[in-house]
């Protein structure tokens, strides 16, 4: 019987991105949530786009819902990093 292996490697464990994603690429959960999630792509849709395989995208989906703090934690600073960029994109330069 063959074990599969998952290529999820965690925040923790990730070196890219300090967030989840597939081992050996340099897409994220929360990448592959938006996709197919929020931006209504289909999961092999996702998987061609990615060259992943198609179990690929439902384990990373799979992990984005187990790990809801770790996911949320993500997120936060995800909007926290635009919100300091669009600040300091908007700052009016000295004269």
């Amino acid at each position: 019987m063959a074990v599969t292996k998952y290529r999820t490697v965690s925040g923790d464990e990730s070196d890219i991105h300090d967030e989840p994603h597939i081992e050996g690429s340099r897409v994220t959960v929360r990448q592959i949530h938006a996709a197919v999630e929020e931006g209504s792509l289909q999961p092999e849709t996702v998987a061609d786009r990615h060259n992943l395989d198609i179990g690929e995208v439902y384990e990373a989906l799979a992990y984005y819902h187990r790990n809801p703090e770790e996911m949320r934690a993500v997120e936060e600073r995800h909007t926290r990093a635009a919100a300091e960029a669009a600040q300091r994109s908007s700052v009016t330069p000295e004269k």
